[in-house]
């Protein structure tokens, strides 16, 4: 059998021209080590921190502790099907999540994933979980108020679009409410929510999803929930993908309020990280890198320019304290990084009087700005007048004999607490807070025994409505105080058909 020269040219000339010359290079590594959601992995020289690592039976990992010898890498799911030896491979993907008006409704996990049974969320964007904070030229000072519908928060501790406002408190003082109510209040606002649940019972979220449905906050809503039960990174990473989501709505000019319920939790799920990868403990066991975990956070709420699309992100921290020591590590740390902060006080909550703000240690350091003009002016005494109700409430106790003066300030505080009290999934359109907030001032309701303040409001709010639409309307659109002859007059008309108790 002869072998023809052309055949064999012919031949390797089709080689030749077939022949791909592309390498594929690919970092793998190998699993040393294995426990309580950490691996650490031999091999993977040029990983990135923060970069995403994939394992043999397909769960992610993140790497974070980048050392000599071997990485650490937190594992992002079940961890008991990975041994010893098997492979991790390098990504090359840093973490990030999916953003998008396709989640706004939805129920997802820190990493994007749907866990309300609705089926999958397609999105077609992404954006890293860290990413860095708007500059100081990027920024311009909080001018827009965002009105929670909470009357003694309005009145006395206002919030601004763009602001940091942490809502601190013990457990069961109503913090999830405060937020849940600004939450509803948003409805005609134009205002995109995003409420991210860390470190809570299932049923619990679940409960407030379906306070939001059933007030259909759930249109303009996004959950991002990582659950008591879930692995301590998704504690740890689910307000980063709250804040990463709310960006995406930022830059494109909208307006967003985050809320993170609550950073205790996700501090507490770090420093269950940070031993585990055997970093030093500090104060309170917690890392050195603790403050650095909030104030990247929380940095990245913002009032944009108008260079920039005018949108703003507003953060509503939680953080809860232990016997009401608002002096502890996490709480000192997020004090100092908002723009102040509603403390929530137990004794008020068990006494009846919720919201429970306690308004001398409450402050809000940039909302002022952001008020409604005609908010500032009738409540602009409200703090003062609180503050020395208190104070004489404690004196009159002895039971001294009073003179008129003091006898006078003891009922219109009373009345005041009174009138600062809301009841549950009520919020309250800023023109009605500034006409009961006018009527107490003025001494509308000094003559009004305490026990019926509640039902005179409502009774003011649904004859407003019928009788005077239009002094409301003048309220909103305007943002200033009508004629005072115009509001006390129609108050005047209200209480003579307002029937007190006996």
């Amino acid at each position: 059998m002869s072998i023809k020269a052309e055949e064999i040219s012919a031949l390797i000339k089709q080689q030749i021209e077939s022949y791909e010359s592309d390498i594929e290079v690919s970092d793998v590594g190998t699993v040393i080590e294995i426990g309580d959601g950490i691996a650490r992995a031999h091999g993977l020289d040029n990983v990135m921190s923060g970069e995403l690592v994939e394992f043999s039976n397909g769960v992610m990992g993140m790497a974070q502790n980048l050392e000599e010898s071997n990485v650490g890498i937190v594992i992002l799911g079940p961890y008991t099907e990975i041994r010893e030896g098997d492979e991790v491979r390098r990504t090359g993907r840093i973490m990030e999540v999916p953003v998008g008006e396709e989640l706004i409704g939805r129920v997802v996990n820190p990493l994007g994933q749907p866990v309300d049974g609705k089926g999958p969320v397609e999105t077609a964007a992404s954006r890293p979980l860290e990413s860095p904070a708007p500059g100081v030229m990027d920024r311009k000072s909080v001018d827009e108020p965002l009105q929670t519908g909470i009357k003694a928060i309005d009145a006395l501790v206002p919030i601004g679009r763009g602001q940091r406002e942490l809502i601190i408190g013990d457990r069961q003082t109503g913090k999830t409410t405060v937020a849940i109510d600004t939450i509803l209040n948003q409805k005609n606002e134009d205002m995109i929510c995003i409420y991210v649940a860390i470190g809570q019972k299932d049923s619990t979220v679940r409960s407030t999803v379906e306070v939001l449905r059933r007030y259909g906050a759930l249109d303009y809503t996004i959950v991002v929930s990582a659950g008591a039960s879930d692995p301590a990174p998704l504690q740890y990473l689910a307000p980063y993908a709250g804040v990463s989501m709310g960006e995406e709505f930022m830059y494109n000019g909208k307006h967003v309020l985050v809320v993170y319920d609550d950073l205790t939790k996700q501090a507490n799920a770090y420093r269950e990280l940070s031993l585990l990868l055997r970093r030093p403990p500090g104060r309170e066991a917690f890392p050195g890198d603790v403050f650095y975990l909030h104030s990247r956070l929380l940095e990245r709420a913002a009032k944009l320019s108008d260079a920039k699309g005018g949108g703003s992100l507003t953060a509503l921290p939680f953080v809860e304290t232990q016997a009401g020591d608002i002096s502890a590590y996490i709480p000192t740390n997020v004090i100092s990084i908002t723009d102040g902060q509603i403390f929530l006080q137990s004794d008020l909550f068990f006494s009846g009087v919720r919201p429970a703000i306690n308004p001398g240690l409450s402050v809000s350091r940039v909302g002022g700005s952001a008020q409604v003009k005609a908010m500032k002016k009738v409540a602009g005494t409200l703090r003062l007048d609180l503050a020395s109700f208190r104070e004489l409430e404690a004196f009159a106790q002895f039971g001294s004999d009073l003179d008129k003066a003091t006898q006078a300030k003891l009922n219109r505080g009373e009345r005041t607490v009174e009138v600062l009290k809301q009841g549950l999934h009520k919020p309250l359109v800023v023109e009605k807070q500034v006409m009961i907030i006018y009527a107490l001032t003025k001494g509308f309701l000094d003559e009004i025994p305490v026990v019926d303040i509640t039902r005179f409001e409502e009774e003011f709010m649904t004859w407003l409505d019928n009788n005077k639409p239009e002094l409301l309307a003048s309220i909103r659109d305007t943002g200033a105080l009508p004629d005072a002859d115009e509001m006390n007059g129609a108050i005047e008309s209200f209480k003579q058909t307002f029937v007190a108790s006996e």
